[in-house]
């Protein structure tokens, strides 16, 4: 027997249109329903230790629009190196991008992206296995057409904030320059006991003194405004900015929807401001993605978003160290290989490391970040039978 030849993704195999010829999907040309038959284990303990299991099937229906909607995405922290860093690179792919390095030309890429650079195995054609774009398995929003905003703390253009972050090569920053120099974020919110005081020095683009509740009406408005300006079908909001502190979590402060509300109406000091902008973004109907390592999504904010039928997402970036950590660990693991400890250090010294360098926000960071390998580590009692590495 000849085993099938296994062939890379080529140029020619992108942008085909896949068909699905099946009695489990209906396609009427507006949305595609599709039933699928989901299959696992269900394990109960026996009295003598043993382990019984039982297979289950669970039955569920997946509809999906054909037509993506037009999404804008609001970041919170434009101004920082994320916000920047991903606002210019969305313009340098929308407008084709390229410019010299050391290294010779670079072209503008989604590279690291998983909708956009990965692509999915989807079978054997009898001669060769087939591997799609994994952007053409269902329709998906194009990157280069988000309407990208968003608020900052600080006052500079998106061009300067480029700068300042030094992300980017100086060739691709001169060349973004008419496009990212006229966006300037829009004010933020700023409490000075949820992040570094070193931060400090950067504020003077705040909306103005006011209350907790008066701060929620404010980004409610500038999230409605920002949907009508723009005739969007759906908004994202997406936390980028400095790691806050922890917030309490505790009954009568934010364990419900009821007393979140209640609390910021009081203007309780242990509303955050992600707590304000999670909120706002939930009763504008948009959704919310905390990407810092912080408590943002407490129970009241979940409690929200499940009334107002919201999605969130997210408690940090899973991008650049951790993401190679977390590879590198479920494959020694799985490999039966123990790794006993894990090292690493900001070495970008961005703006990040200088609000992570007190105490509190660090405890954020840290919390998340001793989380990041426990499946993998509970998954094998053989290497850590204690269950703790």
């Amino acid at each position: 027997m000849v085993a099938p030849k296994v062939t890379p993704p080529s140029p020619s195999s992108r942008g085909h249109t896949i068909t699905v010829d099946s009695p489990a999907v209906n396609n009427d040309g507006h949305e595609l329903v599709a039933d699928y038959s989901y299959r696992r284990n269900h394990i109960t303990h026996a009295p003598n230790g043993g382990l019984s299991v039982k297979p289950k099937t669970h039955e569920y229906k997946f509809k999906t629009q054909l037509k993506p909607a037009k999404t804008g995405l609001l970041l919170v922290g434009l101004g920082g190196n994320n916000g920047s860093t991903v606002t210019g690179a969305i313009v340098a792919n929308r407008e084709r991008m390229t410019w010299r390095t050391r290294n010779g030309e670079q072209s503008a890429n989604y590279w690291g992206s998983i909708t956009q650079a990965t692509t999915v195995h989807l079978g054997w054609d009898g001669s060769e296995q087939i591997h799609v774009p994994f952007k053409d398995l269902l329709p998906t929003v194009d990157p280069n057409s988000l309407v990208v905003d968003g608020w900052d703390i600080n006052n500079a253009n998106l061009y300067e904030a480029l700068k300042r972050s030094k992300v980017f090569e100086p060739a691709l920053q001169d060349m973004l320059r008419p496009h990212l120099e006229p966006i300037v974020p829009m004010p933020s919110i700023y409490y000075p006991d949820f992040i570094a005081s070193n931060q400090e020095s950067r504020v003077n683009h705040v909306i103005p003194s006011a209350t907790k509740q008066e701060h929620l009406d404010h980004i409610r408005r500038d999230i409605r405004q920002f949907k009508q300006k723009h005739n969007l079908d759906c908004v994202i909001v997406l936390w980028t900015a400095n790691t806050e502190r922890f917030a309490e979590e505790r009954s009568g402060l934010n364990s419900t929807a009821a007393e979140l509300l209640e609390s910021i109406a009081k203007n309780d000091s242990e509303v955050a401001p992600s707590h304000i902008f999670a909120v706002a973004s939930i009763m504008e109907g948009a959704h919310y993605i905390n990407g810092s390592p912080q408590n943002s999504l407490v129970a009241g904010v979940v409690d929200l978003a499940r009334q107002h039928r919201v999605f969130l997402g997210g408690d940090d970036f899973k991008s650049g160290q951790t993401k190679l950590k977390s590879a590198l660990v479920d494959y020694l693991v799985s490999s039966g290989i123990k790794p006993e400890s894990i090292v690493s250090y900001n070495h970008l010294g961005n703006n990040d490391g200088k609000n992570l360098s007190e105490a509190r926000q660090f405890r954020s960071k840290e919390i998340t970040k001793s989380s990041v390998v426990d499946d993998m580590v509970q998954s094998n009692q053989l290497l850590y039978p204690d269950g703790k590495n």
